[in-house]
Parts: C-alpha cells; structure tokens; sequence
C-alpha cells in the first residue's frame, strides 16, 4: 500500500469510525448474550491491505484510543492489537489470498486469539475476573461474529483504499521482459 495524505487520513476516519461504532453500536448489540467485537476484525483487515507496518500501528493506534476512551490501564488493547495487525500483515506479505475464504478465517482465527490475548492482559494487570466455560463459549461467538463481519469490513476498506494498493499480480507481469521477435 502507497500511503499518500489522502489515504492516511482515509485509514485514520475509518480507525477512529470504528472504534466509535464499536463503543456506542456494536457494545449494545448482543446476539446469544454476546456483543460483537469488531475492532480485532479491522485490525486484521489493516494488516491483511497494508503488511506489517500498516497492521501494527493501526492496531496500536486503535488499541491506545480504545483504552484511553474505556478509561483502562493503558497499552492492553494496544499490546494485543498491534500483534493481531502483525500477524496478518506478516501473512499478506508471505501468502497470497487466493479463496474468498481467507480473510473471513484470518479475521475469525485472530480475533479468537486476540480474545484470549485480552484475558492474559487482564490477568497480568490484576484485574479479577471470573473464568468459566462460558468465556469460552463467548469467545468462539465473537470469532464467528468476526468470520461474518470481515468479509464486509474488508470489502469495505479495500473499496475505499482502491488508490494506494499495489496490485502483485500486475507488478509480476510488467516486470517480464519483452522478447523481440525474430
């Protein structure tokens, strides 16, 4: 991804949109007694668009303005995220997505582990919190939700970004030399 003025400031409204979505809508919502959790579905998205770099800033960014809005110990989210956004931009830049399936399995597959990556936060801050099985139960629907929302926000965000994005397949045909004919 080329990142000009523009597109930063487009990846900055669409950072800050969701993180204010997340907050005031998709807290509110609860489907089998369990809000969505949107914002490891975004980072990943990040990554998957940009590479590592873009992943792990976004996922910083996004993990700081979470903790300072929700007033928490600061760098939880920030520390979980910016793993969540290097892991999937560490996979753009090694693998190809070649089935329609892969982001909404990287978003459902990370957003399992950041969950379980926001519970080993809290625990090492001393925040007590009751463990049972429906944890569990409550993360495995979040990675459902994430699998069903990522595709979209995906979409979403590759539409938007349209401008900035390097093409692999295109950048592999131009650099094959010509043969001139004989």
């Amino acid at each position: 991804m080329i990142l000009t003025p523009k597109i930063t400031a487009r990846l900055v409204l669409v950072g800050l949109l969701g993180v204010l979505l997340q907050l005031t809508f998709f807290s509110q919502v609860e489907l089998f007694h369990v809000s969505p959790d949107v914002l490891p579905a975004l980072v990943v998205c990040f990554g998957l668009l940009g590479g590592t770099m873009t992943g792990a800033v976004s996922g910083f960014a996004i993990g700081f303005l979470l903790d300072c809005l929700l007033i928490q110990p600061i760098g939880g989210a920030s520390l979980v995220l910016i793993a969540v956004g290097y892991a999937a931009g560490a996979f753009r830049e090694r693998f190809e997505i070649h089935s329609r399936l892969v982001v909404p399995l990287m978003c459902a597959i990370l957003t399992f582990l950041a969950e379980l990556g926001f519970g080993a936060v809290e625990a090492m801050f001393g925040i007590d919190t009751d463990v049972s099985v429906l944890v569990v139960r409550d993360m495995l629907i979040k990675s459902i939700f994430a699998f069903f929302l990522g595709w979209a926000i995906y979409v979403g965000m590759r539409r938007l970004v349209r401008p900035a994005l390097v093409d692999e397949a295109t950048v592999r045909r131009t650099r094959r030399p010509t043969v001139l004919g004989a």
